[in-house]
């Protein structure tokens, strides 16, 4: 019995200290390139979407921790047989070694932003791994025979107390260095905080219009409660002085702009809502905030875009592809590069120094964050990520409402109770919220002013709540006089549809 055991135990922590080397390498490189994170990352891409969606309805922003915390799982049962059947045949330790090793390089090779480079920290790390194992089994050794054998001598082949003392030096720099690739992260970290910090925005040549006065507290959505969902498993750190922005492709005039040119062209203020198509009815993933960005359709005059051109591919330093239709960058809507949220320059996971926003599209149609280029193109000759993974091309916003308080199944008290939410149909805007009470007649609701077609609506109604349980149904209806659809539809391919409902127990 001790011998699998500690087959496995010298498995695992020889795998631990790879590993832990090979993210401290990654960190002070290029943290894209570490093991976890590039295996992680293949995942996510190989995932069929409907787990992807599942794990995004289900853990939130949780979603990258779980599947970090799921691939060093992987990595440690792997690692633990390789420990296990290493005892018996040394061979067995070169084949795990070699193959844990290759997937991760594969895995970092296989991304958008791949650097030939990348595939040293996985390739080291296993190295270190296969040969701390090696050595981890052959310290546990052979006890000494005694003899003749009293009752107390060790398992014949296994000194217990030298293989001990040897995992337990392993483990130990298998802490150092993963302490040490933390400490490297946060200094990383810390110098991406300061360089935004050191930003200064120009005043808008056009500011915004301001939130009107009739609105309700929280409008406007803050930076660290505005909703968080893409691929990326490490937070691009991205210095604005050595970042650029390349225009080209079906362009009569190629382009490249620093973030300095950015901000010497005159900038727009906008407050516009952007929503998630993964959001679920009555889902969290919308905010409302204040933008700052260079208009995108003057760019796009000056590079000259080419007849047929219909599609933008932006692109990430993470390697994300976003796709969008030329039109709603030229039909009159804010597109905008953007460089500011909510005044000031934006938070490094929404994208700093540089994102993309297109009113009335579905961020996976129209805000590419931490942009780096914009590629004219057709949609004919490209699919971007996600279109590439069955979801539809243009991604235009469906109207939408969400009831907010009071929450499911709370237990409000018998009489006025103040129902409240939000509704939304940017490009459209909103013309009228209603209220069902268990299933009967709809009833309008109040709605509370707002800035543009482009922001959601806040709306509220007065129920006279009556003792007992009780179902609270919401719609919208458009500007067009569209109404909000009631058939139900998962987020997949386009938007989820459907009427936002939820029960409460009345006191």
């Amino acid at each position: 019995m001790l011998r699998p055991l500690s087959g496995a135990l010298a498995g695992i922590v020889a795998a631990g200290f790879g590993v832990a080397v090979a993210e401290l390498l990654a960190a002070a490189t290029r943290p894209e390139a570490g093991p976890l994170v590039a295996v992680g990352a293949a995942v996510i891409d190989a995932t069929p979407t409907p787990i992807k969606e599942f794990a995004v309805r289900e853990l939130g922003t949780n979603d990258k921790p779980a599947l970090l915390t799921g691939v060093a799982v992987v990595l440690a049962l792997l690692a633990a047989a390789t420990g296990i059947f290493g005892r018996r045949h040394r061979l067995v330790l070169i084949a795990g070694a070699a193959v844990l090793g290759l997937a991760g390089a594969a895995a970092a090779l296989s991304r958008p932003a791949a650097h030939p480079f990348d595939v040293v920290p996985s390739l080291l790390g296993a190295t270190i791994a296969g040969l701390t194992l090696w050595w981890l089994l052959n310290r546990s050794g052979r006890a000494r025979p005694v003899t003749p054998a009293p009752a107390t001598q060790p398992v014949e082949g296994f000194d217990r107390r030298r293989f001990l003392a040897a995992a337990a030096l392993v483990a130990a720099g298998a802490v150092v260095a993963e302490g040490g690739a933390t400490g490297v992260k946060r200094v990383r970290g810390g110098a991406a905080a300061r360089s935004r910090a050191d930003v200064r925005l120009p005043a808008a040549a056009d500011p915004a219009k301001p939130v009107p006065a009739g609105a309700g507290p929280g409008f406007l959505t803050g930076n660290a409660d505005f909703y968080r969902v893409d691929t990326a498993l490490t937070v691009p750190r991205i210095d604005p002085d050595s970042w650029s922005l390349r225009i080209h492709g079906m362009v009569g005039n190629e382009m490249r702009l620093s973030f300095e040119d950015l901000l010497r062209r005159p900038l727009m203020e906008r407050v516009i809502s952007l929503n998630c198509v993964s959001n679920e009815v009555g889902g969290p993933y919308i905010g409302t905030a204040k933008w700052l960005g260079v208009p995108l359709a003057p760019l796009l005059k000056e590079v000259g875009v080419q007849s047929g051109a219909d599609q933008i591919v932006a692109r990430s330093a993470e390697g994300m592809t976003i796709g969008t239709p030329v039109a709603t960058a030229l039909d009159g809507r804010d597109t905008m590069l953007v460089v500011g949220m909510n005044g000031e320059p934006l938070p490094l996971e929404h994208g700093f120094p540089v994102r993309m926003l297109t009113p009335g599209l579905y961020g996976y149609a129209g805000a590419c964050k931490w942009l780096t280029e914009l590629e004219l193109t057709t949609f004919a000759k490209f699919d971007a990520y996600w279109v590439e993974r069955g979801w539809s091309a243009d991604g235009p916003v469906k109207t939408a409402s969400r009831i907010d308080k009071p929450r499911p199944f709370a237990r409000p008290a018998a009489g006025p109770v103040t129902v409240a939410g939000v509704a939304w149909a940017q490009r459209r805007g909103i013309k009228t919220v209603e209220i069902s009470v268990d299933g009967g007649d709809w009833k309008p609701a109040e709605l509370l002013p707002a800035p543009s077609i482009d922001t959601w609506v806040q709306w509220r109604f007065t129920w006279p709540a009556t003792a007992g349980p009780h179902s609270l149904s919401v719609r919208a209806t458009d500007r067009t006089g569209a109404p909000q659809t009631a058939a139900r539809a998962t987020p997949f391919p386009n938007g989820a549809t459907g009427l936002h409902t939820i029960t409460v127990t009345v006191a």
